[in-house]
């Protein structure tokens, strides 16, 4: 027997549809298998229609009055609605909006800093706001401000837009840039420098010569060995540049 409500382990309300006797409605709109409309049709003869052609009754649009069902395959029609959500999801990017303070004073080596990080959030496909405060007396030359945002806006051109122009809001300018598409933007000056070091390395080391192999096939000495060899006394020799101890010193050479 068909419950006509969906389980508590379903993962959602919403995804759930009704198929054949789990239909509450006494009436339905039907669609055909060739995808014509057949009328309105009672729930019954809308089942029998169903079995006569060997699918089933699926709920298409249950908040219309009478619901809509249509005669096909249950595999089928979810296989088609898994597919329909994944086409429409490849469309939806999530978008992350990343922010950049800045100030009126800021040192030309900390705006550069603050350009690399916008071009890598921008090459990484999120959206950058920039804010520059104004501080106490500063509200009395924000043109100083507006240069400071010019500037990082023209240095960041070949990655993304400006969504529009640079706004003084409060004690502060506001503006939001948008990446460029990736076939119109220039490519990160980051990765390129990092990848550069790694092939001139690679270019400049020259082949190097193997190194020739040592083969110790000897045992090396103990070391108290080598310290008894060392210690050894030694013959001294004669002032005729012999040893003491020569068995043939006593031989006369007849010449």
């Amino acid at each position: 027997m068909s419950r006509p409500f969906p389980s508590r382990s379903s993962s959602s309300s919403g995804a759930f549809v009704r198929v054949n006797g789990k239909i509450r409605a006494r009436e339905v709109r039907v669609i055909g298998v060739d995808g014509k409309q057949l009328g309105v049709l009672s729930l019954g003869d809308a089942l029998n229609m169903a079995r006569a052609n060997g699918v089933d009754l699926v709920e298409i649009a249950a908040n219309a009055n009478p619901p809509v069902c249509r005669l096909v395959d249950f595999g089928k029609f979810r296989y088609e609605q898994a597919k329909r959500d994944k086409e429409s999801k490849k469309h939806q990017h999530a978008t992350k909006v990343k922010e950049v303070q800045l100030s009126p004073k800021i040192d030309p080596h900390d705006l550069g800093v603050k350009i690399q990080h916008a071009v890598d959030f921008l090459c990484e496909d999120m959206k950058v706001k920039v804010t520059l405060k104004f501080r106490g007396r500063e509200m009395a030359h924000t043109e100083f401000g507006f240069q400071v945002v010019n500037k990082f806006l023209t240095d960041i051109a070949p990655f993304g837009h400006q969504d529009f122009p640079p706004k003084l809001i409060g004690r502060g300018i506001n503006v939001m840039i948008s990446p460029l598409p990736r076939n119109k933007r220039a490519k990160n000056p980051r990765g390129e420098a990092e990848d550069r070091p790694a092939e001139s390395a690679e270019a400049a080391e020259p082949d190097a010569m193997p190194e020739p192999r040592v083969e110790q096939n000897h045992r090396p000495e103990p070391v108290h060995a080598q310290r008894a060899h060392h210690n050894a006394p030694r013959a001294p020799e004669t002032a005729s540049g012999g040893f003491a101890n020569n068995p043939f010193a006593q031989i006369e050479i007849n010449r």
